[in-house]
């Protein structure tokens, strides 16, 4: 009795961590998807840079290929890529023209000049840039100017005093 106990014990917590998992592992992709549908402009200390729908920052890496995610999935963990299930709309000064989307680990991921773009985990309010300027996965990380160019300015974190009071 002893022995079914423990047994059945031990799969509980194996059912809870695959369920935490499955959950802490989807919510980026939901993140993504859900925000998808605009990509617009927020005016930051480090000037005018691309932000989905909810005013949540959008970075490129300066280790993809133009129109290529080099990101492996361990970098995907914490660089959550922009993904859309159609093709987002431009609004208040972006380019629609700019705007395309790539085919990234099975995902439709969002480019804007030819850069795949991506969210940073670290970025929790709308408006955050704490990935600004960070070396990681063999790169560095920037957030875009309108005009579809890295911004490399110093690294900020900071919420613009304009910002959209939705969440994540």
């Amino acid at each position: 009795m002893k022995r079914f106990a423990y047994a059945t014990a031990g799969l509980i917590a194996v059912v809870v961590a695959i369920g935490s998992f499955a959950v802490s592992g989807s919510s980026a992709k939901t993140r993504s998807v859900a925000s998808a549908t605009t990509i617009s402009i927020r005016h930051t200390p480090l000037g005018s840079t691309l932000v989905d729908g909810q005013g949540h920052t959008l970075y490129l890496f300066e280790g993809d290929r133009p129109n290529a995610s080099k990101l492996s999935q361990a970098g995907l963990a914490e660089w959550p890529a922009f993904n859309a299930t159609r093709t987002p709309v431009a609004k208040g000064g972006v380019i629609s023209s700019k705007i395309g989307t790539i085919v990234t680990h099975g995902q439709r991921q969002v480019t804007y000049d030819h850069h795949p773009l991506y969210y940073f985990v670290g970025d929790q309010m709308p408006g955050e840039t704490n990935g600004q300027g960070l070396n990681d996965f063999g790169a560095l990380w920037y957030v875009l100017s309108p005009a579809g160019a890295a911004v490399k300015g110093a690294p900020h974190s900071s919420v613009s005093s304009a910002a959209p009071s939705a969440g994540w």
